[in-house]
């Protein structure tokens, strides 16, 4: 498959407004969300192609039984409809890909990674009007269906299998060693979600130096959501120096050293020694 790359400055600018706009809004809208950062990665997205996505996520939705029931005929249901019926499921595979956290890819593959497989139950669920949300188990994310004390978990990385608490708790155990604590079933916030998604494509691009590009818009997307690790200034202070930015990746350092210098003096004063070193490249 063709290298994805971002649109050209105006285009990513206008994304990025929105994009911003759109996770401070008193209700972010999680697909729209996706597929701005979608657009982001692949600048042969436009607004025809996220138009379509939203409306595949529509006709989706109305293929769904009128409601079905309580969580676990949701659960069944989804896992019929997308699972069985068209396809949607992950592989080891789709870790290597970076279409594979991009919602508008993984409409047309109908394969992903858990997250993004997770964000097509969740947004066709919801559109059916479902009691619908993302679980961040650690190490995999899974969707919920109905209040707490019915809750039903799915699987859509395994083709929307329901999951037992036996099963959730292999999930955990298998990714962290430590047994499932009840914490660790509250609903994602959508926000917390966009976060995650981004950290992904991070994770992508950093076993890819070559794409630096990739992790530099996804940092700065982050940086956009109103709340965010403040480490993040100093990840794209690095790569600003990486990509050879050694003036602005110098500023930026500064200006973390700023905010760490108010809890730890010391780290601040090794973030201006690199500041230092960057603008030392500059000569």
């Amino acid at each position: 498959m063709r290298p994805l790359y971002p649109p050209p400055p105006e285009r990513s600018a206008e994304l990025r407004r929105r994009f911003a706009e759109e996770a401070r809004s008193e209700r972010p809208d999680l697909s729209l969300l996706c597929l701005l950062v979608g657009a982001e990665a692949d600048g042969t997205l436009d607004e025809a192609g996220m138009d379509a996505a939203q409306i595949e996520l529509d006709q989706l939705a109305g293929q769904l039984p009128f409601r079905p029931g309580g969580p676990r005929s949701w659960a069944v249901s989804l896992r019929e409809l997308l699972g069985e019926r068209f396809g949607f499921r992950g592989a080891p595979g789709d870790y290597q890909r970076l279409e594979s956290s991009l919602l508008h890819s993984v409409l047309l593959r109908r394969r992903g990674l858990p997250i993004l497989l997770s964000v097509v139950w969740m947004e066709v669920a919801r559109r059916a009007g479902a009691h619908v949300y993302g679980v961040a188990l650690p190490g995999h994310f899974v969707v919920g269906f109905g209040a707490e004390e019915e809750q039903v978990l799915a699987d859509p990385f395994d083709g929307g299998r329901v999951l037992s608490g036996s099963d959730a708790e292999l999930l955990v155990a298998g990714a962290t060693g430590a047994p499932l604590e009840p914490s660790m079933l509250t609903p994602a916030d959508p926000l917390d979600v966009v976060l995650r998604i981004l950290n992904n494509v991070r994770a992508w691009a950093v076993a890819r130096p070559e794409r630096s590009d990739v992790a530099l818009w996804a940092v700065e997307l982050a940086l956009l959501l109103p709340s965010h690790p403040a480490r993040l200034r100093y990840e794209r202070a690095q790569l600003l120096v990486q990509r050879g930015d050694f003036l602005g990746g110098a500023m930026e350092l500064d200006a973390y050293a700023e905010v760490v210098g108010a809890v730890d003096e010391s780290a601040a004063a090794r973030v201006r020694q690199q500041a230092h070193a960057a603008r030392a490249m500059l000569n």
